[in-house]
């Protein structure tokens, strides 16, 4: 008789507990769990169907800033951004690569997302800062060297790039060691580093060599500058000796701490 009454005790015991996850939890937190739990499904089908489903969020607008050579249209149609897509889905860097791929021109662009339907491209172009004669028209050369677009016109206020760089001309040792490329490149170190009153003046530059580099300003004056080492001892030293010599025309920095000046 005790053994059945202990038995009967801990049957009646067993089902009233129920099972483990019930006995730790208890059925009306169990069940408020299972709610959240089918309501963040919920939620995240809703927010993927907005996403990728709905015509709210797609790609309805391209709008383009910071263009001052190249037109928007010329950016839109280079970007290729897909209209009518997803918004989310849209590759950023994609469109990057694309419009710097299809546009020399542009240096760097920014593309951004802009809620709900748009896609924002900010476009930065490449600045000349030396031109190379190209039969009747104009290679513009950017601050790193990089050859980016022919014009018909030359921009005002460019100096054009006077090149005697070839296999046959005293500066071929150069070109064989250095290359053209590396010579452009440290023409272009030279206009950098120009004061801002002497690139203003300057009209042209010339490269004969690495290390034979020359200016021709308005009026009619010329810079020795020698090679684009020492640049900003060069700026200091070419703005006194303008100063002390005002009415020189020929003026060497080429070895800056032994300038000199002539004035025909």
């Amino acid at each position: 008789m005790a053994g059945s009454a202990t038995a009967e005790r801990g049957a009646r015991q067993q089902e009233s507990s129920g099972p483990p996850l019930v006995r730790r939890l208890g059925p009306r937190r169990l069940r408020t769990i299972i709610i959240i739990a089918l309501a963040v499904v919920l939620l995240g089908a809703g927010v993927t169907w907005l996403l990728y489903g709905s015509q709210w969020l797609r790609v309805d607008r391209v709008s383009v800033s910071g263009t001052a050579v190249l037109t928007p249209a010329q950016v839109r149609e280079a970007a290729a951004v897909p209209v009518g897509s997803p918004l989310v889905s849209v590759e950023t860097g994609a469109i990057e690569e694309r419009l710097r791929a299809e546009l020399r021109r542009v240096d760097s662009v920014e593309v951004t997302r802009s809620w709900p339907d748009g896609i924002g491209l900010k476009v930065t172009e490449r600045t000349p800062v030396l031109l190379v004669r190209k039969g009747r028209n104009f290679v513009e050369v950017d601050d790193e060297g990089v050859r980016f677009a022919t014009v018909s016109r030359a921009p005002k206020g460019v100096p054009l790039l006077e090149s005697e760089l070839s296999p046959a001309s005293s500066a071929s040792a150069s070109l064989r060691r250095f290359g053209e490329d590396r010579l452009v490149r440290e023409a272009v170190r030279t206009v950098g580093s120009l004061p801002p009153a002497v690139a203003r003046d300057t009209r042209v530059v010339k490269v004969r060599s690495y290390d034979d580099i020359s200016l021709e300003l308005s009026g009619g004056r010329t810079v020795a500058w020698g090679s684009a080492e020492d640049g900003v001892a060069k700026s200091r030293t070419i703005l006194a000796l303008m100063k002390a010599s005002p009415g020189a025309r020929h003026f060497d920095v080429s070895v800056p701490t032994a300038p000199a000046s002539a004035g025909s």
